[in-house]
């Protein structure tokens, strides 16, 4: 995993407050969405539980004594919810799955995986597109991989097949 990089705001206390300033709340959500994303990327974090969150790094600044409550991380990830970058896994939007990239860029990045390896037309798995040593697919969570899959299925540039032992996909 690589080092994440913080960026300025990290360091700056009202950051992990939510600002009440409609304008001032945009560029803080747009900040927080940046930083989200490059740390779940780094740390190819593919889900987050709400519950947990002051134990992530991200979200719980240890050197400046801040972190953001519950609350705020909620609004955040509704923030990148409505980027398309998170969905809420439970009604109760307490576990989400975390997108550094789309859906549907993230499918437009598979199915050029499958084409630079050769896979048109052929059967892999689940593990062999997760475990793309070095690769941006390296470490893909399985239940993201699968609704990126239906993305490409709806496309019709694949089809995902269920194999003895786990699952699969046929590129076209």
């Amino acid at each position: 995993m690589s080092q994440v990089q913080w960026p300025w705001q990290y360091n700056f206390p009202p950051f992990f407050t939510i600002q009440p300033n409609v304008e001032t709340r945009k560029k803080q959500l747009e900040a927080w969405r940046t930083l989200l994303l490059n740390y779940c990327s780094t740390q190819k974090i593919c889900s987050i539980d709400i519950r947990e969150g002051d134990r992530l790094p991200v979200f719980n600044n240890s050197a400046i004594s801040r972190k953001l409550s519950p609350e705020a991380i909620t609004t955040v990830l509704e923030f990148l919810q409505k980027t398309g970058n998170a969905d809420p896994l439970d009604k109760s939007k307490t576990r989400w799955h975390i997108y550094w990239h789309t859906l549907d860029e993230w499918a437009s990045i598979i199915y050029k995986w499958a084409q630079d390896n050769g896979m048109i037309n052929t059967v892999c798995t689940f593990y062999e597109i997760s475990s793309d040593t070095g690769g941006e697919l390296n470490g893909l969570d399985d239940d993201v991989l699968m609704k990126i899959l239906k993305i490409l299925e709806r496309r019709q540039q694949a089809e995902i097949l269920t194999l003895e032992g786990g699952s699969g996909v046929k590129f076209f």
